[in-house]
């Protein structure tokens, strides 16, 4: 529970607090001082009589009522504290900052249970413990620095990891990103990220709280509590960004599937973000520059269909072309300028002077011709959404008047400016007063560039509602509740369970009857594909056989085939052509169903260029994960290749997803290849694992 005990206290009591700034106890309490606490501050500590100019009680049960108690003392003090704090003391919010609880121990697990039992007894607030704790605008009750500035319109930061909080701000810091709050959650034993989400959706006010949430996670403890009130806040106007690390461990398990292999907990944290509308970070440089991005006070607008279009000004022609490679290999566009706009332009700059975009106005241009760029790139060159402007000092001149211009410009520009000053050395005086301005920094034009990929290719928010328009969910049940026995099911169930749900297949036929199985090829027409029933991997013990045209053939593959060990029959379908696609399902433990898609074949294991979702998917979180794909432009059609029917791709995977939705005994599922071409796409070999009970 998070109270206003907790966010506002008129009364903070430092258990452990001392005049050794060094230390924690004595870092919370200059912090708290410096940080302008404008309630009363206490502070207990046995053996001084004053704690920096604080009058100190000896005992804490000398202590007159207090609402919020910071204790940065050892692990094994702090029960008897939050027990006689709550109970005598009116204590109702607790920040532990003390180690050596349950992430240690067990006997420190112990300890921490039964705090949280005192706390949730006597309706107490607690973060931690294990923990740097909690900075905002009303107090400071952290012990680490940097101490970032703060300002409503700041970011809301939450965090999973002290240490790790503390480098994502000095990260931070350096490139002018401001906070409304950090909260370093620790054990989060009764208040996890999840938890401050939840409080932040169902307290926003757009007119007074941050837009922007950052999030650094090692734990998702409730996947379904984080996807609710993640989209809940962003449709309400937010945006967030996440760093989900440790997701790759069980990535190498063994699995009996092709999806079994490829799919992680990582895959479910992709699927996760993807349905909720997160931005994800893989480091804390992106998230901090995401958070950057986030932060401007133009955002870059999104234009239906089309890739955002830069203007890029800069005094240094490499820095724009690494700029450019960047943007364009994230599928942004850097659109040469040309016409009779484009000629004006040059003629107000200095000879020399390029103005095909980039537009490098030369390492000798004064401020003025900064702001000419600028202006053109505004007024005068509609097809540029935003502009970025890359300057910096080879030492020789100070550049104060030109970053003025760019924050007068920044302030009255339509379109976004993003501001990429290099030389934080060199010119460390001009940026740092660019930076108290209020504006931000990106110092590296390759992480912009990365990160703002990063931040376009992420969706909005997916629809919530299962999409059930051609999927026969009785027929499904009733296949479902039908079967008696686990493992993978036998083919005439697999191709029932799909026929339910919609997704065409071809026609095939199973049995150990050599006479039945030549009947069915001679009726459907040669040439057909035949397959081995019984073992799992029919490639690995040579049980496929493609394009056979004659009976005579088909009759001895039928012989071989009943010959491998484990056969049960021989399945035999018609041969059709296509490009080869791949969907697949994994039940992941809390998350549900991880559906991935990609190239089929061979290539899932070999390239393993897949994409995921979490089941139920609409159509939109269907084509945001093919159009994700590295092989996309394979799917579109290349060197005079058609391309696939991406629809009905589309349509297959939503329709699987609903599948999983009513049928959560599967528990892996492969239908690998799937053969399309620019008509269909039809499911050729699918497996189904379902476990019961």
């Amino acid at each position: 529970m998070i109270n206003r005990q907790l966010l506002e206290p008129e009364s903070i009591v430092v258990i452990g607090g001392s005049n050794n700034v060094h230390k924690p106890g004595g870092a919370v309490v200059r912090n708290l001082m410096s940080g302008g606490y404008k309630g009363t501050l206490r502070v207990v500590n046995p053996k001084e009589d004053e704690v920096q100019g604080i009058k100190a009680f000896h005992d804490a049960r000398e202590l007159p009522p207090t609402e919020l108690a910071i204790l940065v003392v050892a692990a094994r003090f702090c029960p008897q504290y939050v027990e006689l704090l709550a109970s005598e003391k009116g204590v109702r919010a607790f920040i532990i900052i003390s180690a050596g609880f349950g992430e240690e121990t067990h006997a420190g697990a112990v300890l921490e249970q039964q705090i949280l039992d005192t706390c949730e007894r006597y309706g107490c607030a607690l973060i931690g413990p294990n923990c740097i704790g909690l900075l905002t605008r009303w107090h400071h009750s952290v012990f680490t620095k940097p101490i970032p500035q703060l300002h409503p319109k700041g970011v809301d930061f939450i965090s999973g990891s002290g240490a790790t909080a503390v480098f994502i701000l000095e990260s931070a810091v350096t490139k002018g990103l401001q906070f409304n709050s950090v909260w370093s959650i620790g054990n989060g034993r009764q208040i996890g990220i999840e938890d401050v989400l939840e409080y932040m959706d169902e307290h926003f006010d757009a007119q007074q709280d941050s837009p922007v949430k950052l999030l650094y996670i090692e734990n998702i403890g409730d996947p379904d509590k984080l996807l609710f009130h993640a989209t809940s806040l962003i449709r309400k106007g937010c945006r967030i960004a996440a760093i989900k690390a440790g997701s790759s461990a069980a990535g190498s398990r063994a699995a009996s599937s092709h999806t079994g292999a490829i799919a992680s907990s990582d895959a479910a944290v992709e699927a996760l973000f993807r349905k909720a509308g997160i931005v994800r970070c893989f480091s804390r440089e992106e998230l901090t520059t995401v958070g950057c991005i986030l932060s401007l006070p133009q955002p870059l607008q999104r234009r239906e269909g089309q890739a955002p279009a830069f203007a890029i000004v800069t005094h240094a022609g490499g820095p724009g072309v690494m700029l450019t490679d960047a943007l364009s290999k994230g599928g942004m566009t850097v659109p040469k300028l040309e016409g009779p706009m484009a000629d004006e332009l040059k003629q107000k700059l200095l000879p020399g002077s390029s103005v095909a975009n980039p537009i490098d106005i030369l390492a000798t241009a004064q401020p003025e011709h900064l702001a000419t760029a600028i202006d053109y790139c505004e007024q005068h060159f509609d097809e540029i959404d935003a502009i970025m402007v890359i300057f910096g000092t080879p030492g020789l001149v100070q550049v104060f008047e030109t970053y003025e211009v760019l924050h007068q410009k920044m302030l009255t520009s339509r379109k976004p400016i993003f501001p990429i000053l290099p030389s934080v050395n060199t010119a460390g005086p001009e940026v740092q007063e660019f930076l108290r301005k209020g504006h931000v920094n990106f110092s590296d034009e390759v992480t912009l560039a990365t990160a703002l990929t990063q931040v376009m290719k992420t969706p909005a928010p997916a629809d919530q509602n299962v999409v059930v328009n051609g999927v026969d969910v009785p027929r499904i049940r009733h296949i479902i509740d039908g079967i008696d026995s686990q493992g993978f099911l036998p083919p005439e169930t697999v191709h029932a369970l799909l026929s339910a749900a919609g997704i065409p297949t071809v026609p095939e036929f199973v049995s150990a009857d050599r006479a039945e199985v030549l009947n069915f090829a001679e009726q459907t027409g040669y040439p057909v594909v035949a397959k081995v029933v019984g073992p799992v991997h029919k490639s690995d013990v040579g049980g496929v056989a493609l394009n056979i045209r004659s009976k005579e053939v088909l009759g001895a593959e039928f012989d071989r085939m009943m010959g491998i060990q484990g056969a049960t029959a021989v399945m035999v379908q018609k041969m059709i052509r296509g490009t080869e696609l791949f969907i697949g399902a994994k039940y992941e433990p809390r998350f549900g169903h991880v559906v991935l898609c990609g190239l089929g074949g061979i290539f899932v294991e070999v390239l393993k260029d897949v994409s995921s979702g979490l089941a139920p998917l609409s159509y939109e979180e269907a084509y945001s994960m093919i159009r994700s794909l590295r092989g996309y432009k394979i799917l579109k059609g290349t060197r005079g290749q058609k391309g696939i029917n991406e629809r009905k791709y589309a349509e297959i995977i939503v329709r699987l997803s609903t599948l999983l939705r009513f049928a959560t005994e599967i528990k892996e599922m492969d239908i690998n290849p799937l053969l399309a071409d620019e008509q269909d796409v039809i499911a050729v070999d699918a497996r189904i694992l379902v476990e019961k009970g």
